[in-house]
């Protein structure tokens, strides 16, 4: 199972779920805006770097080598390969493309993220229900 998700991959993942099937927690949301950015079309690390800042990163902080250490993880996981770009003009650099289980893997983190949307939506909803209660028994 890719970092990030479920049982046994950092502190705390997966503590107080129960038992059966584990619904996954996002950890790491850099895993699916990078996997997106590399479905739409290859490129370097550098350029996902930048397109980063689409999602909300803050490219001024973002550490560019978190984005290069979650490029190599989920390519030893097969999520993602590279290769050496002959084309490009000064030093080389990778070229990155997701593989198909990349792609099926970015479908579990956004059918996940759609959950996760749900479930926020859901406490949103009832605390300006219960702040719109307090305030009228004032």
């Amino acid at each position: 199972m890719p970092p990030g998700y479920g049982r046994g991959m950092g502190r705390g993942a997966g503590r107080g779920m129960g038992q059966g099937r584990r619904r996954r927690r996002i950890i790491n949301f850099l895993q699916p805006c990078l996997l997106l950015l590399l479905a739409r079309e290859n490129s370097h690390g550098y350029n996902l770097l930048t397109d980063l800042e689409s999602f909300g990163f803050d490219v001024e902080i973002l550490d560019p080598s978190l984005v290069y250490r979650n490029l190599r993880d989920m390519e030893s996981l097969s999520l993602v390969q590279s290769e050496w770009d002959d084309e490009s003009q000064g030093p080389q650099r990778r070229m990155y493309q997701i593989t198909p289980q990349g792609r099926q893997f970015l479908q579990e983190w956004i059918h996940d993220l759609e959950r996760t949307q749900l479930d926020i939506q859901k406490v949103l909803t009832t605390y300006h229900n219960w702040t719109n209660s307090s305030e009228k028994e004032k």
